[in-house]
Protein backbone atom coordinates (compact mmCIF):
# COMPACT_ATOMS: atom_id res chain seq x y z
CA UNK A 1 0.00 0.00 0.00
CA UNK A 2 1.33 3.60 -0.60
CA UNK A 3 -0.72 6.43 1.25
CA UNK A 4 -0.37 10.04 0.37
CA UNK A 5 2.36 10.35 2.55
CA UNK A 6 4.41 8.47 0.67
CA UNK A 7 4.76 5.62 3.32
CA UNK A 8 4.68 2.30 2.36
CA UNK A 9 3.31 -0.95 4.54
CA UNK A 10 2.26 -4.69 3.57
CA UNK A 11 -1.72 -5.02 4.37
CA UNK A 12 -3.23 -8.47 3.47
CA UNK A 13 -6.85 -7.48 3.66
CA UNK A 14 -7.69 -11.53 3.00
CA UNK A 15 -9.85 -10.66 0.20
CA UNK A 16 -9.87 -9.81 -3.27
CA UNK A 17 -12.69 -7.30 -2.48
CA UNK A 18 -10.91 -5.79 -0.09
CA UNK A 19 -7.93 -4.90 -1.26
CA UNK A 20 -10.24 -2.62 -3.61
CA UNK A 21 -10.93 -0.43 -0.62
CA UNK A 22 -7.67 0.51 -0.25
CA UNK A 23 -7.63 2.77 -3.40
CA UNK A 24 -9.58 4.87 -2.35
CA UNK A 25 -12.84 5.76 -1.04
CA UNK A 26 -16.24 7.99 -0.69
CA UNK A 27 -15.98 11.21 1.24
CA UNK A 28 -13.48 11.61 3.61
CA UNK A 29 -11.52 8.66 1.72
CA UNK A 30 -11.26 9.97 -1.68
CA UNK A 31 -7.42 11.77 -0.66
CA UNK A 32 -6.39 7.89 -1.17
CA UNK A 33 -7.31 7.60 -4.34
CA UNK A 34 -4.59 6.13 -6.33
CA UNK A 35 -7.08 4.77 -9.58
CA UNK A 36 -6.85 8.21 -11.69
CA UNK A 37 -6.86 6.23 -14.88
CA UNK A 38 -7.01 2.32 -16.61
CA UNK A 39 -3.68 2.18 -16.63
CA UNK A 40 -3.82 2.13 -12.84
CA UNK A 41 -6.66 -0.23 -12.62
CA UNK A 42 -4.76 -2.37 -14.52
CA UNK A 43 -1.74 -2.28 -12.25
CA UNK A 44 -3.63 -2.36 -9.09
CA UNK A 45 -5.36 -6.10 -10.71
CA UNK A 46 -1.35 -6.91 -11.40
CA UNK A 47 -0.56 -6.24 -7.76
CA UNK A 48 -3.89 -8.02 -6.56
CA UNK A 49 -4.51 -11.47 -5.67
CA UNK A 50 -5.42 -11.77 -8.91
CA UNK A 51 -1.93 -11.21 -10.61
CA UNK A 52 -1.11 -10.31 -13.90
CA UNK A 53 -4.01 -9.83 -16.34
CA UNK A 54 -2.00 -9.38 -19.78
CA UNK A 55 -4.40 -7.73 -22.47
CA UNK A 56 -6.90 -6.10 -19.63
CA UNK A 57 -8.65 -3.28 -21.39
CA UNK A 58 -10.07 -1.21 -19.08
CA UNK A 59 -12.09 2.02 -20.49
CA UNK A 60 -12.80 5.34 -18.63
CA UNK A 61 -16.53 4.08 -18.13
CA UNK A 62 -15.91 0.61 -16.48
CA UNK A 63 -12.90 2.94 -14.44
CA UNK A 64 -15.80 4.87 -13.13
CA UNK A 65 -17.95 2.08 -12.65
CA UNK A 66 -14.99 0.33 -10.31
CA UNK A 67 -14.88 3.52 -8.41
CA UNK A 68 -18.64 3.48 -7.53
CA UNK A 69 -18.65 -0.29 -6.81
CA UNK A 70 -15.49 0.35 -4.54
CA UNK A 71 -17.23 3.28 -2.31
CA UNK A 72 -20.63 1.58 -2.20
CA UNK A 73 -18.81 -1.43 -1.11
CA UNK A 74 -16.58 0.33 1.84
CA UNK A 75 -19.42 1.70 3.12
CA UNK A 76 -21.03 -1.78 2.84
CA UNK A 77 -18.41 -3.51 4.68
CA UNK A 78 -17.77 -0.75 7.81
CA UNK A 79 -21.65 -0.87 8.29
CA UNK A 80 -21.03 -5.15 8.54
CA UNK A 81 -18.16 -4.72 9.99
CA UNK A 82 -19.96 -2.49 13.14
CA UNK A 83 -23.05 -4.40 13.21
CA UNK A 84 -25.61 -1.66 11.36
CA UNK A 85 -27.79 -2.66 9.13
CA UNK A 86 -26.90 -2.54 5.49
CA UNK A 87 -28.24 0.17 3.23
CA UNK A 88 -29.91 -1.21 0.51
CA UNK A 89 -28.38 1.24 -2.21
CA UNK A 90 -24.60 0.12 -1.29
CA UNK A 91 -25.75 -3.23 -2.31
CA UNK A 92 -27.28 -2.90 -5.52
CA UNK A 93 -23.96 -1.56 -7.13
CA UNK A 94 -22.71 -4.70 -5.61
CA UNK A 95 -25.43 -7.00 -7.58
CA UNK A 96 -25.40 -5.10 -10.78
CA UNK A 97 -21.88 -5.61 -11.35
CA UNK A 98 -21.82 -9.49 -10.02
CA UNK A 99 -24.34 -10.07 -12.50
CA UNK A 100 -21.77 -9.54 -15.45
CA UNK A 101 -19.27 -11.85 -16.90
CA UNK A 102 -16.11 -12.34 -14.26
CA UNK A 103 -12.74 -12.68 -15.97
CA UNK A 104 -12.29 -16.48 -17.04
CA UNK A 105 -9.38 -18.53 -15.50
CA UNK A 106 -7.19 -21.00 -17.01
CA UNK A 107 -4.17 -22.82 -16.13
CA UNK A 108 -0.99 -22.67 -18.18
CA UNK A 109 1.55 -25.29 -19.63
CA UNK A 110 4.14 -24.68 -16.58
CA UNK A 111 0.70 -24.96 -14.08
CA UNK A 112 0.06 -21.61 -13.24
CA UNK A 113 -3.09 -19.82 -13.48
CA UNK A 114 -3.72 -17.06 -15.95
CA UNK A 115 -6.64 -14.78 -17.32
CA UNK A 116 -8.16 -15.82 -20.73
CA UNK A 117 -7.70 -13.13 -23.15
CA UNK A 118 -10.58 -10.32 -23.90
CA UNK A 119 -10.22 -9.60 -20.23
CA UNK A 120 -12.05 -5.61 -19.99
CA UNK A 121 -12.69 -3.61 -16.51
CA UNK A 122 -16.28 -4.94 -16.51
CA UNK A 123 -14.95 -8.73 -16.17
CA UNK A 124 -12.66 -7.42 -13.76
CA UNK A 125 -15.33 -5.44 -12.01
CA UNK A 126 -17.65 -8.51 -11.67
CA UNK A 127 -14.77 -10.94 -10.31
CA UNK A 128 -14.45 -8.51 -7.13
CA UNK A 129 -18.17 -8.47 -6.57
CA UNK A 130 -18.72 -11.86 -7.01
CA UNK A 131 -15.94 -12.11 -4.07
CA UNK A 132 -17.84 -9.84 -2.10
CA UNK A 133 -20.69 -11.92 -2.25
CA UNK A 134 -18.85 -15.01 -1.38
CA UNK A 135 -16.86 -13.04 1.33
CA UNK A 136 -20.13 -11.89 3.10
CA UNK A 137 -22.29 -15.09 2.48
CA UNK A 138 -19.91 -17.10 3.43
CA UNK A 139 -17.85 -18.71 6.44
CA UNK A 140 -15.83 -15.60 7.33
CA UNK A 141 -18.37 -12.90 7.28
CA UNK A 142 -18.67 -13.00 10.65
CA UNK A 143 -14.79 -12.03 10.76
CA UNK A 144 -14.88 -8.75 8.81
CA UNK A 145 -13.19 -6.20 11.20
CA UNK A 146 -12.00 -2.04 11.07
CA UNK A 147 -8.42 -2.02 12.30
CA UNK A 148 -8.78 -1.67 15.92
CA UNK A 149 -6.53 1.55 15.74
CA UNK A 150 -8.24 4.36 16.34
CA UNK A 151 -6.70 6.57 13.55
CA UNK A 152 -6.75 3.85 10.65
CA UNK A 153 -10.28 2.91 8.92
CA UNK A 154 -8.73 0.04 6.84
CA UNK A 155 -10.84 -3.00 6.67
CA UNK A 156 -10.12 -7.05 6.63
CA UNK A 157 -11.03 -10.32 6.78
CA UNK A 158 -9.31 -12.17 10.09
CA UNK A 159 -8.72 -15.35 8.34
CA UNK A 160 -6.06 -16.41 11.03
CA UNK A 161 -6.86 -19.73 13.06
CA UNK A 162 -8.04 -18.23 16.77
CA UNK A 163 -10.05 -15.37 14.64
CA UNK A 164 -8.65 -12.49 17.26
CA UNK A 165 -7.02 -10.05 14.38
CA UNK A 166 -7.30 -6.66 15.25
CA UNK A 167 -4.89 -4.90 13.04
CA UNK A 168 -4.93 -4.11 9.33
CA UNK A 169 -0.55 -4.92 10.21
CA UNK A 170 1.21 -5.57 12.75
CA UNK A 171 3.71 -3.62 11.70
CA UNK A 172 1.93 -1.03 11.39
CA UNK A 173 -0.80 -0.27 13.78
CA UNK A 174 -0.24 -3.27 16.19
CA UNK A 175 3.44 -1.67 16.96
CA UNK A 176 2.38 1.35 17.44
CA UNK A 177 -0.37 0.01 19.80
CA UNK A 178 2.00 -1.82 21.42
CA UNK A 179 4.24 0.65 21.40
CA UNK A 180 1.51 3.20 23.35
CA UNK A 181 1.17 0.44 25.91
CA UNK A 182 4.36 -0.13 26.97
CA UNK A 183 4.84 3.77 27.55
CA UNK A 184 1.61 3.63 29.11
CA UNK A 185 2.93 1.10 31.71
CA UNK A 186 6.07 2.57 31.91
CA UNK A 187 4.95 5.56 33.05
Amino acid sequence: MRPPDGQVYRFDPGALCLELLATGGPGPFARFETLHGPSELSAWAAESRLGPCPGLTVTEPELAAVRRLRDALFLFTADHAHGRPWDPRHLEPLNDAAAAPPLAARIEADGSRSWAPGATGTGLLSTVARDAVDLFTGPYASRVRECAAGDCFLLFVDTSRPGRRRWCAMERCGNRAKARTHRATKA
